[in-house]
Formats: C-alpha cells, structure tokens, sequence
C-alpha cells in the first residue's frame, strides 16, 4: 500500500463526531466538520476475547481539596521530584504547588496565555514535558495552539528563569509549527520515551469523517505520532529508524514526501498517551468518530487505520475497506462512551490485583475501564468504576500511585482501592 498516497475525494458530511474532548462537558457529542448529510458507519468488529483474569474495581479520591485549576488538561511531576506537582490549563498556564494534601496555594511555573488560542473548544495549553534531565537540562517542552490569524500547533521550549523556580516565556524556541485546517482535533499530547526521544501526537486536522483524507496521508502531520531528538543540532534532528528518516522535515506541517518526524500514524484524535514504566510500550487512547473509541499500543511505522477504519471496525468505505492496519488493543462503543481519555499502565504496589492493567477512561460517561498489558488484539475492556467527572488526564507520581483530573471542577483525584 502507497502510505502517502492522496485517498480519494469524496463527500464527508457533518458527523457526530464524539471526540471533542472540552466540546463533551454539555455530556453531548455535537456535529462536526463542514455540514451535509449524515454518514453512518456499519461496523464490522473482529471477534473479541474477555481478559483472562480481572483487575480490581476502584474507587477515586479527592486529594489537594484546597485547591482548583482553571480546564486542567495535564498533571505531572518532574524526573525524580516527588516534593511538587505542575497542572497545565487550557488557558496557557502552568501552575505548580507543594505535594501536601495541605497545601492551599499555588504559583505560575509558566504563562504563555498571551499567545495561546484557547478559544475553541479544543484548542489550547494541551501538554508539557520535561527534559529527561531536568533541571541539570533545564528545559521543558510544551504543546499549544497559537493566537493568530489562523489556528496552528506549535511544539516549543521553554527554560528556567534565573531564579530557578519558573519558566522564562521570553526563552521560547519553536521546534515545529503549522496550521491547523479546522478548529478541532489537535492532540496535543508530548512526552519523552525511555531513550530520551520526544513524542507528540497530532489529530486528523478536524471536520467530520476526515474530510481532507488526512489520515492515511504521511505527507504531513495530522494524524501521526512524531519521534525527534530534541538534543540534536536545533531545532531538532531525526532519529535514524523513523520510518520516513530519508524523507523531508515536515517542520510546517507538510513536505512534498512522507514526512522524515514520524513514528507511527491513522490516528484521528490522540487524547493522552503515556509509556509503560515496565515495559516502555507507547501506549494513546484515540478518540473515535460516531461508533467506537479505541486504545492503541503504538508500535515503530505502525498504521492505525482512520479514516479506512474507527478502531478495529469499517468506516470509509462502511464495509470492505483494507486490511494491514495495526489492530487496537481494545476498543467499546458509544453505549459505554463517547470520548476516550487515555491512561497509564499500572506498576504501583498500593491496589492489591491492579499491576499490570493499563487504566483509562471515557471523558463524557467517566467510566473507568482497564485492559491487561499484555493483551493481544482485540479484546473487551474491562469496567472497574465510574469517576462520576470528566476525566481529562491521567497521571502516575513516582512511587506509581495514579491520579486523574476532573476536567470541568478543576479538582485532583486519587485512584484507590475500593474500601
């Protein structure tokens, strides 16, 4: 199959398309794309097994009640600093506070809001990393969309200032930039991987349907997984096993060939993504259109299928559409949800049977699924609880407790035992 070949033209109307991760907090999918006729998907899933043992329920907790964030979308902590916790709002902010259920105040690490467009529903501050060595390096990468006359991502850093206590806004260094065709489906979500690589994930460019054929599309960005090395000569150099390495740079988004940053691609809207502590496995939740939500271990030159496929299921065409995709791990339909939130793999030790089960969740419903971390595709999610919020990011502190957001109070909860 011609990986960058352009897909055929053809009509993509207006969707419910169910992935509007801020869109949802009406409890609602809403259309999407350019409007038109509805398309309705005729799903076809593969056979699907149940895990073979079963994780735990559980329940969450409320922790730092003091506190409340402005449309939290991220929760971290820096490499081998248990002392504080950074929350990054969709706003274009960072705020960082003492980890003590007693803290009350916070300070701004960051404060780029002057040139971030967090108008839209799902643009915005949408996620940071940092420097595997920070602060020796110190240096913390961000993803946003910026103001301007035209909505585009922007993966930049930012260094300390001098005291050493926040991020200096006037230090920034844009390693990519380009526009976005849509207001939606950005992802927006950065991490460095085991061996010190940058990842980012980036959306199909938005609509309804993928109505630029963006995904299976690897002359540009939308859709994909990127891998750079962030280390390199500025503003960033091209690991040599990139599927496309001897390709051009897609630095503004598109290149006359498939793009040299990519890792993996077909993905419609990663929404969080995260590494197996244990194994380093990538794994990204995928939001889906109007039928299935999907999690994915991403895998070196993998394609993940959209818009040929919604997780492991037909879409364009509805019924015979081509085979050789990566198959999710698991995938559930929009009885159960109708947003994916993507989580971690659990490798703490303080909930009995829950070790090994990658946790997650659905933003509009707040169900909270796992599914085993060895699992072969595709099998059925497990429900283990309901967090009764919008869940819009997980995190893992680093003793391996897991923690998640409530998206629309702007609180921080605990997953624990169920009593």
């Amino acid at each position: 199959m011609n990986q960058s070949r352009n897909l055929r033209v053809h009509l993509v109307a207006q969707s419910r398309f169910g992935a509007s991760l801020f869109l949802a907090l009406a409890l609602t999918a809403c259309g999407g794309g350019s409007g038109g006729e509805s398309i309705t998907p005729a799903p076809t899933p593969p056979p699907t097994t149940p895990p073979v043992t079963a994780a735990p329920d559980i329940a969450v907790n409320k922790v730092f009640p003091a506190l409340s964030f402005s449309l939290p979308v991220a929760l971290k902590q820096a490499p081998s600093d248990a002392s504080r916790w950074f929350v990054v709002e969709k706003r274009g902010t960072v705020q960082v506070f003492d980890n003590s259920d007693a803290t009350a105040t916070t300070s701004v690490f960051l404060d780029i809001s002057a040139q971030v467009n967090a108008d839209r529903s799902e643009s915005g501050l949408l996620g940071m990393a940092f420097h595997p060595q920070f602060p020796a390096t110190p240096e913390v990468y961000v993803s946003y969309n910026a103001t301007g006359p035209t909505l585009s991502s922007v993966i930049a850093r930012f260094r300390l200032d001098a005291s050493g206590l926040a991020l200096d806004p006037a230090s920034e260094e844009v390693l990519l930039r380009f526009d976005q065709p849509q207001s939606n489906h950005n992802g927006g979500d950065i991490a460095f991987g085991p061996t010190g690589l940058l990842y980012a994930s980036f959306g199909d460019g938005g609509g309804g349907g993928d109505p630029d054929e963006n995904g299976q599309d690897t002359s540009n960005l939308f859709g994909t997984v990127i891998r750079i090395d962030a280390d390199g000569p500025a503003p960033y150099t091209i690991p040599s096993d990139n599927p496309f390495a001897s390709g051009a740079s897609c630095r503004q988004g598109a290149a006359s060939s498939s793009c040299a940053e990519i890792f993996a691609w077909g993905f419609r809207n990663p929404w969080r993504m995260s590494f197996d502590a244990s194994t380093a496995a990538l794994w990204l939740g995928d939001v889906g259109q109007g039928a299935w939500e999907e999690i994915d271990r991403v895998t070196l030159g993998g394609n993940y299928g959209w818009n040929d496929r919604e997780g492991a299921n037909c879409f364009d065409p509805s019924v015979g559409c081509a085979l050789g995709f990566e198959e999710p791990v698991t995938q559930y339909d929009h009885s159960l949800g109708q947003s994916i939130t993507g989580g971690y793999v659990y490798r703490g030790t303080d909930i009995a049977g829950l070790a090994g089960w990658y946790v997650f969740a659905d933003f509009v419903s707040g169900t909270l699924f796992a599914v085993a971390a060895d699992a072969q595709p595709t099998v059925v999610p497990q429900t283990i609880g309901n967090a009764g919020f919008n869940v819009s990011a997980f995190a893992v502190d680093t003793d391996g407790k897991l923690f998640l957001l409530d998206y629309g109070a702007g609180e921080i909860y605990q997953v624990v035992a169920v009593p």
